[in-house]
């Protein structure tokens, strides 16, 4: 189930784990080997995790947490998890043909959430662990620069899908967009590239599931950006592909400043105005402004 000591430093690296977290990960790997109770829990979080391997959730999974752990090892336990649960997921891969660069690079996710872990808390541990079941459930590629995640169009957006014309209703198959970090500008030719990446590999590996709609619901398409950014910039590009259905009512002030500075914690008078999009984010914020999450959507 859980590789031993020696084999599980190579497979934090294959899940490009950083460096400074595999020594820790490890030693207290041979801990968690001891117990019996750790070792059925972890029997268990993996059985939950890969269950209906290949299908369509209605919502990610949560990885439970490790009972009676604290500290470091409850801040690890999910990297055990996915450590134990990999054979499961590249069985999956190979059943479906995905090549192993791309199921290399979509697992490499693993290591961007322990890199923002430690960036966010200045602590070794795994930043969203929900998150990255999508992966290991099959439902999301790293395909170049962007994220595709196998899903279905929504009530709202399929109804600006249908004002549009298109013969397609709630329920349908749609791939929705995620932007990753540490992986270079947004640039619109990363973006043609990722979508024809897409285009390609979904049209192959999963023919049973016509995408013909790219959704994406995030903060970069709130249309206020674009009063505040460049024309030409790579995120007033990167909206100019959407059809805007809906923007959700409730603010979100802290996901721009999180993903933009890495933190929520300093005073927002403290953060850097170096960029155009530091000085967008926060000049709005300072003139009494708010930020929202907007839902678009694009014919592939």
């Amino acid at each position: 189930m859980l590789p031993d000591a020696d084999e599980l430093a190579e497979v934090l690296l294959d899940l490009a784990v950083p460096h400074e977290d595999i020594d820790e990960a490890v030693r207290l790997s041979r801990h968690l080997r001891r117990d019996a109770e750790a070792l059925r829990f972890l029997e268990e979080a993996v059985a939950g995790l890969v269950e209906g391997i290949g299908s369509v959730r209605e919502k990610a999974a949560d990885i439970p947490p490790l009972p009676g752990a604290t500290g470091a090892l409850a801040r690890y336990a999910p990297l055990f998890v996915f450590a134990a649960a990999l054979p499961h997921v590249r069985a999956h891969h190979r059943a479906r043909g995905v090549p192993d660069r791309i199921g290399r690079h979509t697992l490499a996710d693993v290591g961007r959430c322990v890199a923002w872990h430690r960036r966010w808390y200045g602590t070794g541990g795994v930043l969203s662990p929900r998150w990255l079941s999508l992966h290991f459930h099959g439902e999301l590629y790293q395909l170049g620069r962007l994220q595709f995640q196998r899903g279905r169009i929504g009530s709202w957006t399929g109804g600006s899908i249908a004002a549009a014309g298109l013969p397609l209703a709630p329920g349908d198959p749609a791939l929705a967009l995620h932007i990753p970090d540490f992986l270079g500008p947004l640039t619109p030719e990363a973006v043609d590239r990722s979508l024809a990446l897409a285009r390609a590999f979904f049209a192959r590996h999963y023919p049973e599931e016509p995408y013909q709609v790219a959704i994406c619901g995030s903060w970069l398409l709130d249309p206020q950006l674009r009063d505040r950014l460049p024309a030409d910039s790579n995120i007033v590009r990167f909206q100019e592909r959407f059809r805007l259905s809906h923007r959700l009512p409730e603010p979100e002030d802290t996901e721009p400043v999180r993903f933009v500075f890495g933190t929520t914690d300093v005073p927002l008078d403290r953060l850097p105005r170096r960029t155009p999009l530091q000085r967008a984010v926060l000049d709005h914020l300072d003139e009494g402004g708010h930020w929202y999450v907007g839902h678009g959507w694009f014919r592939l």
